[in-house]
């Protein structure tokens, strides 16, 4: 979790007020995730490029798309996940990569390079990677939880947390009335969104990062989460226990992106850069506990993280998960049933 003292930091570089002496330096403007950045990694960059960063953060990909729409060449990186990127693409919203710039490109994974939402990555280089699953307390259920099934158990009516996400909710109740995640069609989407109204009973609340604190402290049995911030969780209690659901999940992929029209973008693709040198890799990795698109970090890895199912799952695992495509016209549906799911 950042701490008060550096998430107050960061957001005062997104106020003017802020700038004092570092205003005549040139300024790089990141919009990321929350809690998903090495604590000492803003402050090395400025160190070493004599440059200032605004840090800003968001909780969902919508968020993140809807203020790229609303404020112009505002940003100068950002990191989106595969659908969105893909979906950013469509729309003429970032620019290609000057790849001579981004040297340590060639340390990335083959697995996390090329894929469908951006072939060749001419737009985005990777950052982390990992899936979507549930962590659930060991002496709070009956017995192991298997799957997403589990979600909808009556006897753990105000004992379970879902993602504030609209994908990833509306993508576990596509799985559960056993159509794809990616699905476009209308009455699919509609069967989904009554299976989530179905199960609203017995959600205790939707989170976003919050939910780690909340399952540390054994507030609720279960929660949807990301891998990573599963790991977090169960480092910090270990009657924690994640599990990628036996119906099939997300597998997600979430990439470093330079904003059309961007200000800085030659100093935005020195930062990509600096994130993927092995050292700032590997304290991002430490930090956050996702899985490391970074060879030489992967590497040095301890065998027990290599071989952990949740950081690294097996291939039979990864081959039942999916990867989110952008939704085109059919993703104003999604957000309209989503809408509706939340005021129900």
């Amino acid at each position: 979790m950042i701490s008060l003292a550096l998430a107050a930091t960061m957001l005062c570089g997104t106020l003017a007020g802020c700038a004092g002496s570092d205003s005549g330096k040139p300024t790089l403007t990141v919009y990321n995730w929350g809690d998903y950045i090495g604590e000492d990694v803003i402050e090395k960059f400025e160190d070493q490029y004599d440059c200032k960063v605004n840090y800003e953060m968001f909780e969902q990909n919508e968020d993140m798309y809807t203020k790229l729409k609303t404020v112009e060449n505002t940003y100068d990186v950002v990191i989106p996940s595969d659908y969105m990127i893909e979906r950013m693409i469509n729309e003429g919203m970032l620019e290609e990569l000057n790849k001579e710039n981004i040297p340590n490109l060639e340390h990335i994974i083959s697995y996390c390079l090329d894929r469908d939402f951006d072939p060749g990555n001419v737009y985005s280089v990777p950052y982390m990677w990992g899936t979507v699953g549930i962590i659930y307390n060991t002496t709070m259920v009956d017995e192991p939880i298997t799957g997403w099934k589990d979600l909808w158990d009556e006897k753990y009516e105000k004992n379970l947390f879902m993602m504030n996400s609209v994908r990833d909710s509306m993508g576990i109740a596509l799985i559960l009335c056993g159509y794809d995640m990616n699905s476009r069609d209308p009455e699919e989407i509609e069967e989904a969104k009554n299976k989530l109204i179905e199960q609203k009973p017995l959600v205790l609340a939707y989170t976003g990062d919050e939910v780690k604190d909340k399952m540390v402290a054994g507030e609720a049995a279960m929660a949807v989460c990301y891998s990573g911030d599963a790991i977090t969780m169960i480092e910090q209690n270990e009657d924690l226990a994640y599990v990628i659901p036996e119906e099939g999940s997300n597998l997600w992929f979430d990439n470093m992106c330079i904003p059309k029209g961007a200000p800085n973008k030659e100093l935005a693709e020195q930062f990509i850069n600096f994130m993927c040198s092995e050292e700032i890799a590997a304290e991002n990795r430490d930090y956050i506990n996702y899985s490391t698109p970074q060879q030489q970090v992967l590497d040095n890895l301890p065998d027990e993280i290599k071989n952990d199912p949740v950081q690294y799952p097996d291939e039979e695992t990864l081959a039942r998960c999916e990867i989110y495509k952008d939704l085109g016209d059919m993703a104003s549906t999604y957000d309209e049933f989503w809408t509706k799911i939340m005021v129900n």
